[in-house]
């Protein structure tokens, strides 16, 4: 039970995005996309969630290859949680909570009371319950990602699709939905994660993916992939590593 990507490529034109990309992620477990910009990590997201159907190799989900499935199939198995939201009706947060529910009815029926547990229970589960009946514009950053969150819960598909969810919070928020997101796996979820933080990816996610110009740089458990010379090759940065009570550390090298 999973996702398994073999011998992605594809290109814009003549201009090649991702080669031969090949990754496994399993059941309960919390994958980790690192890799500066330009890498292919947003085109690799496309191509996960559908939107993207011109390339080469191929993605299967649970056994069942991803451009075979209806939007509808695909949505019960992936749910997606984009890095910011901008709203252009005033919904609340129980109304966007109810999205994740759309693949679960006919689209032309109004939401039931199943439906409603559902989008209440999801936000109850990431802690935005009393938020319910907020305007969801009007929320903070942080509490737009808990309740987006709770949407893609909702949805109830196994495996989340979540790109760069903290890049825009507070460091406090940062942590407290990378710790929720990982507290997900637990239950089962499968998480893939694009971050541009080699730290966060360090102490939270199982395992890492890597990119650099579109191909694999490196792929495996988070703390034997993470070294200070993927770092330097990724990010063009020199780093120490530091072992502390917490976990490890990554110290740039930089001079003050």
């Amino acid at each position: 039970m999973g996702i398994l990507v073999q011998g992605v490529t594809c290109a814009y034109g003549s201009r090649p995005v991702l080669q031969d990309v090949t990754f496994s992620a399993q059941k309960g477990e919390f994958l980790a996309v690192l890799g500066p910009n330009g890498a292919g990590k947003s085109t690799l997201f496309r191509c996960l969630l559908g939107s993207m159907r011109g390339y080469s190799g191929t993605i299967t989900v649970d056994g069942e290859d991803l451009r075979t499935l209806s939007p509808g199939k695909r949505a019960k198995k992936i749910a997606y949680i984009p890095q910011s939201h901008r709203p252009t009706f005033g919904y609340s947060v129980l109304d966007t909570a109810l999205m994740g529910t759309t693949r679960q009815r006919s689209p032309f029926l109004s939401p039931g009371k199943p439906q409603v547990e559902r989008a209440r229970e999801a936000l109850r589960r990431v802690g935005a319950d009393h938020l319910e009946g907020r305007e969801f514009s009007r929320l903070s950053g942080g509490e737009q990602q808990l309740v987006l969150l709770a949407r893609a819960i909702a949805q109830d598909s196994e495996i989340l699709v979540m790109d760069e969810p903290a890049s825009s919070l507070d460091y406090g928020n940062q942590l407290r939905i990378l710790s929720m997101v990982r507290e997900l796996t637990e239950e089962g979820y499968t998480i893939l994660l694009s971050t541009h933080d080699p730290q966060q990816a360090l102490w939270f996610s199982h395992r890492v993916l890597a990119l650099e110009n579109g191909a694999v740089a490196a792929e495996g458990p988070a703390r034997e992939v993470l070294t200070a010379d993927l770092i330097r090759r990724l990010y063009r940065v020199d780093t120490a590593f530091w072992d502390t009570p917490q976990g490890p550390m990554i110290l740039p090298e930089v001079k003050l």
